[in-house]
């Protein structure tokens, strides 16, 4: 359906709260829909309405899933109190929490779970997800879903390949472990394990939530600043199959999927593509322009918008925003605004950007 521009929409309605003040809010316009339907009509039809620049979606992740505790990073109904010092997550590693980075790191001097993927059958214990207390999440949250207007994604702070094994074993032995053919059945077995309990907790909280939640963020980072922590093909060949699977799922019960992968990792977005991902957001190391262009048709990109000058007047920030809708919102292959964007983002450039997607777009 489409939906013509009306010159109302630029009427300012309010603010989005700051994310962990991190400066003011972005304007919210007097949208034709809300922002939930826009950015499910974008992530999972491919149909935009404008372009997202991160007031149509909400962070969920439920104090009922231990990752989120452990690593220091509940976003639900109510405010999450100070994080725990110490918390083991769902598979019983133990995470520390820093405060001077705002995260959990895995314990220092603690022992690994083990150091060879053949191990893992009598080292990993695989929890229960259905042991949680998934209806007194339910009653904390149900309302808050269903009533914030937003997307809500829920989140896989951890994931269940790359990161994952990390927690597992460490840096140097999840390498390794890419590596030794000795272990690759080993690693097969148990990641397609990970997968099936994924798809149980997607399960869980679609059940849960009701239509509260309309889609998933999975994280595993896959580079450092400069490349890439392992081959394209080593990430075919173990990873791939496996986000397959969990974004088949995802999408067959109606969820749209999202990857967080940091690094310099663009080497690897044809990988993402194959994975089934709908959405990935670069770092800004990667050329995300390029990205577009080459793949943006596949997959949707946030793209890291140009420097706009501190002293730039409000008419030149609108145009600023105007220019980047022009050059990455198309029919059939619409960006995101990216996160790692330099701070550009005033109320004049959202309003060149929201006004210039809207005409293209209708």
């Amino acid at each position: 359906m489409s939906y013509p521009f009306d010159p109302k929409e630029l009427e300012f309605t309010k603010r989005t709260p700051s994310f962990m003040n991190r400066g003011p809010g972005r304007p919210i316009f007097n949208f034709p829909i809300p922002e939930r339907d826009a950015l499910v009509s974008l992530y999972r039809d491919k149909k935009a309405v404008w372009m997202p620049y991160g007031v149509e979606s909400g962070f969920f992740c439920p104090s009922v899933v231990p990752d989120n505790i452990a690593r220091g990073f509940v976003f639900e109904a109510e405010r999450w109190p100070e994080p725990y010092t110490t918390y083991d997550d769902m598979f019983g590693v133990n995470w520390t929490y820093v405060p001077t980075v705002g995260g959990a790191m895995e314990t220092p001097g603690i022992p690994h779970l083990f150091e060879d993927v053949n191990e893992w059958k009598e080292k990993l214990k695989i929890p229960d997800p259905y042991s949680w207390d998934w209806d007194a999440s339910a009653r904390l949250n149900n309302d808050y879903l269903k009533n914030n207007g937003k997307a809500n994604i829920f989140w896989f702070l951890n994931g269940f390949t790359f990161e994952r094994l990390i927690s597992f074993m460490g840096f140097e032995n999840a390498a390794m472990a890419l590596l030794d053919e000795e272990q690759e059945d080993a690693m097969h077995e148990m990641l397609d394990t990970l997968a099936d309990l994924c798809i149980k907790i997607m399960d869980c909280a679609i059940e849960t939530y009701d239509g509260g939640i309309q889609g998933f963020n999975y994280h595993d980072d896959w580079g450092s600043q400069k490349a890439p922590f392992f081959s394209f093909d080593a990430g075919r060949e173990f990873f791939v199959p496996v986000w397959q699977k969990i974004t088949a799922h995802a999408k067959s019960r109606g969820m749209f999927t999202d990857l967080h992968s940091c690094g310099h990792t663009e080497m690897q977005i044809e990988n993402y593509i194959a994975g089934g991902w709908d959405t990935w957001t670069p770092m800004a190391m990667n050329d995300t322009h390029e990205l577009y262009d080459k793949y943006g048709d596949k997959i949707v990109i946030a793209v890291v918008a140009d420097p706009v000058p501190e002293d730039a007047t409000d008419d030149e920030k609108y145009e600023a925003g105007k220019k980047y809708a022009e050059r990455f919102c198309k029919p059939g292959k619409v960006a995101c605004f990216s996160t790692y964007s330099p701070p550009v983002m005033s109320d004049a450039f959202a309003r060149g950007m929201y006004e210039t997607s809207r005409k293209i777009l209708s």
